[in-house]
């Protein structure tokens, strides 16, 4: 399994992460809190957890091409939504995050 995380500083984390829960939740079977949510999506899972200001995303799949796939579509999602102070994502394999 594939891993990989992005750690995002603003003040609606948990909005943000409700809002990517309730968005796909209309196609898939999405799990939520305002604290923490998981998305299952047919390529791989995005968890999503709130604390503060910060919005935690990590995202799993079972090769690095469909992880790539999950860490696209919660990114233009979640930069969709954030349209009027757009975050700064970057994502880190399991590797680089260790380090």
């Amino acid at each position: 399994m594939n891993h990989s995380v992005a750690e995002i500083t603003t003040e609606r984390a948990s909005i943000y992460l409700q809002q990517l829960c309730k968005h796909f939740a209309h196609k898939l079977a999405v799990e939520f809190t305002p604290e923490q949510g998981t998305i299952p999506f047919s390529m791989g899972t995005c968890r999503l957890q709130a604390a503060g200001d910060k919005l935690t995303l990590k995202a799993e799949a079972e090769n690095a091409d469909l992880l790539v796939q999950v860490e696209g579509v919660v990114e233009r999602h979640l930069v969709r939504f954030a349209f009027r102070d757009p975050p700064e994502i970057a994502w880190r394999t399991a590797e680089k995050a260790a380090n």
